[in-house]
């Protein structure tokens, strides 16, 4: 576990390393071509898989996110599969059946594959909170292996919500239309809001992967505008360092 803890609000938030890697041939794409008309330069993009632990005063247990899964995964096409995120919770003390609220902020396979261990909840006791926006669209593997197995244990919110107390999360439709972000106190967990530090020097640059491009840039902007004035603390899914302050 290579990352340490930052509590805010009096809540322990622990960035859990998932993966490290570079997205598989499949998808792989070159870095001006994934944030076309950006200055990022042609180099490779090694992705950082990152969860988030969150543990409050009175022991209550969330994750956000839950990676890239197992290696026969929705992910494994193109993520380095499998995931370490069993150790990572367990590096961290803390046991699946111990969490109590699962936040997932969209359905793309490395956030939400690691789920579901063994065709079952990992995270027997936990509520798993999504949009209602991504729920209406989820399909094909992620819908069959990650959201029926889940579907006995879902908590589908509209916009915004507070599903732990102290906990908040979103919509921030674009990447996906029910992508999500979650909020404690000063810090938000992104999630694919922000996907390379090129998006945070100019927010209206685009990324080939988002469903509804128009939609991520209009979304972007006005997130990181409104996080920026607060000067919030951002933890981040995919940047070598997880905490980033505005």
């Amino acid at each position: 576990m290579p990352h340490q803890p930052l509590t805010v609000s009096g809540v322990e938030v622990t960035p859990l390393c998932d993966a490290v890697g570079p997205m598989g041939e499949t998808i792989r794409r070159p870095l001006p071509e994934l944030f076309p008309g950006s200055a990022v330069q042609d180099e490779p993009w090694v992705l950082h898989f990152h969860c988030y632990l969150l543990r409050d005063r009175a022991g209550r247990v969330t994750l956000v996110d839950t990676g890239i899964g197992a290696a026969d995964s929705p992910a494994s096409s193109w993520a380095p599969v499998p995931g370490t995120l069993a150790g990572e919770l367990a590096a961290a003390g803390v046991a699946p059946a111990e969490v109590g609220t699962v936040i997932l902020t969209h359905l793309h396979s490395d956030h939400a594959s690691g789920a579901v261990a063994d065709g079952r909840p990992l995270f027997e006791n936990a509520r798993y909170v999504l949009q209602q926006a991504e729920l209406d669209t989820a399909r094909g593997a992620i819908l069959e292996q990650v959201v029926t197995p889940i579907k006995g244990q879902l908590q589908a919110v509209e916009g915004e919500a507070e599903v732990s107390p102290g906990v908040h999360v979103r919509l921030t439709p674009g990447h996906t239309p029910g992508h999500q972000i979650a909020r404690v106190g000063e810090l938000a967990m992104t999630g694919d809001l922000v996907l390379h530090p090129v998006q945070l020097a100019d927010p209206r640059v685009r990324y080939l992967y988002d469903d509804d491009a128009e939609q991520a840039v209009a979304t972007r902007v006005e997130v990181l505008d409104g996080l920026r004035a607060e000067r919030a603390v951002l933890a981040t899914a995919h940047f070598s360092d997880p905490f980033v302050r505005l």
